[in-house]
């Protein structure tokens, strides 16, 4: 018998705010050490009221229309209560009956080609605090400095029939909110909650629903979709367990799911409206500033880079980093030509970055700067060689270009007298290997060459010194 696999998604994503939602403590980057962001509001002291964060509502916004969503202009904070070490107030403050946005639709792309999938809402929440287990002392501690970080929820349809297509969606969401500068979504900051049923091909009746929870490992999401189908259809056909409607725990090493608790349903949490906030309303003029700062998708940015005459695989990196994309966008803006500002950003930062153990979206150098660069080399005022030189400085110290050239004397030289003069200085200093070259030994030109080249620092036309040294050799 064939089987079908129905699958929907809870996706949490932590989004990039200075602060907290309802207090004024740092965001998801700001904790260095446990529990050293934390306030009497966000740790749950009798007697504190929430205060409603704007960055919050708009990027929440932004997401919805990324994902092409209705924007629900009236929204509302509900309390959704349980109890759990790391929640201090013993309640969540969350979105039931008025979420920020609704009726949304993504296509994803599979190798069996394109499927819609629908969002059935996305809802604003703060997050839990951390519990960490030391099993050497059998002992949990509580880290509160997640508690009241914002949250997004994006709640999709059951409209997933493979872990392909999940997978896919999941990328998509990472690329477009990092692009759109909604969440960083590294590991932690996007989390997801699978809803998985199994049902006989052609049956209309949705299978017995698992939820394996909070997996921020899209290898660990696979694993764990291929795992729970497999165990849906063995008990299907052949009898080796009950299914019941549950909430189950991915173990990765041992690759499989464990019952953590039956699945709890709406009337269990108690839901009702939050009296200490207020209704958020979103007018057209709100509204219309959402829409005006908002980035083009990286799709888009893909396509009018293509026209540009830019590579398909410098197009996959550049749309990657949101930073990247306004890096290239500014430096061409300045006058760079597209070519030298692509070689530029992915060959010459990239390399000072990796020396430095770092990654492109760890560049930190202004259009300005690197626009700078890229004429002086361009103009002939430095070579390419004391243009690295300079780009090393900029990226690490974040000096001035043209004054750091000129205090270390990389300006280009292009004086052939001056060159001459240290060309038949490097000769004289070496008649072995002058006489060797006059022997038929033409390998010592290189050592020559490099030879004039330190004694020049760098700073003079390769080509020059190599026509003066070819000269004077004959």
């Amino acid at each position: 018998m064939k089987y079908e696999v129905t699958i929907g998604l809870e996706t949490h994503v932590e989004l990039d705010t200075a602060s907290k939602i309802f207090c004024a403590c740092g965001g998801h980057s700001s904790p260095k050490e446990p529990n050293d962001c934390v306030c009497p509001a966000c740790s749950g002291m009798p007697g504190m009221l929430p205060v409603m964060n704007k960055r919050v509502v708009e990027k929440a916004v932004t997401a919805g229309l990324m994902l092409n969503c209705e924007i629900n202009r009236y929204a509302t904070f509900d309390k959704k209560n349980y109890y759990y070490p790391d929640l201090p107030c013993a309640y969540q403050i969350t979105q039931l009956f008025h979420p920020i946005c609704v009726n949304g639709k993504v296509e994803v792309t599979t190798k069996d080609g394109v499927s819609m999938i629908g969002i059935k809402q996305i809802h604003m929440e703060e997050d839990a605090g951390k519990l960490v287990h030391d099993e050497w002392t059998d002992t949990s501690l509580v880290d509160f400095n997640r508690t009241s970080v914002p949250l997004i929820e994006i709640v999709t349809h059951p409209d997933f029939h493979s872990a392909e297509e999940v997978l896919s969606y999941l990328e998509m969401l990472k690329s477009m909110f990092r692009f759109g500068k909604i969440s960083e979504c590294e590991e932690g900051a996007m989390r997801c909650d699978v809803n998985i049923s199994v049902r006989p091909e052609g049956q209309t009746e949705l299978g017995v629903r698992t939820e394996i929870k909070n997996m921020s490992s899209f290898t660990s999401i696979e694993r764990a979709i291929k795992y729970e189908t497999a165990r849906h259809i063995d008990a299907l056909e052949r009898q080796t367990e009950v299914l019941v409607q549950e909430t189950r725990r991915w173990d990765d090493t041992k690759g499989r799911t464990f019952a953590m608790r039956n699945k709890e349903t709406e009337a269990d949490y108690r839901y009702f409206p939050d009296p200490n906030l207020m209704p958020i309303v979103i007018d057209d003029a709100w509204l219309d500033e959402i829409k005006s700062a908002m980035p083009k998708k990286p799709e888009v940015k893909a396509a009018e880079y293509a026209e540009m005459g830019i590579s398909e695989k410098e197009i996959e990196v550049l749309t990657g980093e949101r930073n990247l994309c306004d890096l290239l966008d500014g430096v061409v803006a300045l006058g760079a030509s597209v070519k030298d500002a692509v070689a530029w950003i992915l060959t010459e930062c990239a390399g000072v970055l990796r020396k430095n153990g770092q990654v492109l979206s760890d560049l930190q150098i202004t259009p300005e700067k690197l626009a700078k660069i890229i004429a002086m080399v361009a103009d002939g005022k430095i070579n390419r060689g004391a243009g690295k030189k300079v780009l090393t400085a900029v990226i690490e110290k974040d000096v001035d270009p043209e004054e750091f050239a000129r205090e270390n004397s990389l300006d280009a030289n292009t004086d052939e007298s001056a060159v001459a003069a240290v060309v038949d200085k490097v000769l004289a200093a070496d008649p072995k290997s002058v006489e060797d070259y006059k022997n038929g030994k033409t390998k010592v030109f290189q050592a020559l060459f490099g030879a004039c080249m330190r004694e020049l620092r760098g700073t003079a036309d390769p080509m020059v010194i190599k026509k003066l040294l070819e000269e004077k050799l004959k």
